[in-house]
């Protein structure tokens, strides 16, 4: 299967209650053959009405981060969330939400095959790589799983909330991009 065609049946999905609220599947946006691939949470309402995961302002912040450590979605990673449809008001995803959504996310993974998996904020770092994962602490580590290095760092949010984590985020863009180039 190719991640179009993944991406065509998931545009379908019912499997949840989000799908009633959504205006687009926010499945995901760049390379399909990128070492990296960056997980957040769920998409917004921005995200929402434009079917592409993080733009607006978090979304600018983070293509501004990445782009100063030498990435971008284009060339070097692919980016989706743990949820493929917004939660009501911006909520977390329910665990049943993000445990029928997950399919998805695994084929995503198998189809593109990163050496990387960097998750975007707590949430995502709980669900993916450990539910006691603590970005604030962990930030930048690299754990391997079957074969992946998952690592985690600020959510673009966050850091617009806290402006003085950015260049900490930006370390950490950097030193996944030389972990990428390493492999």
């Amino acid at each position: 299967m190719t991640l179009n065609e993944l991406k065509n049946e998931c545009i379908k999905c019912t499997k949840c209650p989000l799908c009633e609220g959504r205006n687009n599947v926010v499945f995901g946006d760049g390379n399909e053959n990128a070492d990296i691939l960056l997980i957040g949470e769920a998409p917004g309402a921005n995200e929402d009405l434009e079917g592409k995961p993080f733009i607006g302002r978090s979304g600018k912040l983070l293509d501004d981060m990445m782009h100063e450590a030498g990435l971008t979605r284009e060339k070097n990673i692919f980016i989706t969330n743990t949820v493929k449809c917004r939660p009501p008001e911006n909520r977390d995803p329910k665990p049943t939400e993000a445990a029928l959504c997950r399919e998805w996310l695994d084929l995503q993974i198998e189809i593109i095959k990163p050496k990387i998996i960097v998750c975007v904020g707590r949430i995502s770092a709980q669900k993916i790589i450990d539910k006691n994962f603590k970005v604030t602490q962990m930030h930048g580590e690299f754990i391997e799983k079957d074969g992946i290095l998952y690592t985690a760092t600020y959510h673009p949010a966050a850091i617009l909330r806290n402006i003085n984590n950015r260049p900490i985020a930006v370390a950490d863009w950097v030193k996944i991009k030389e972990k990428a180039k390493s492999l």
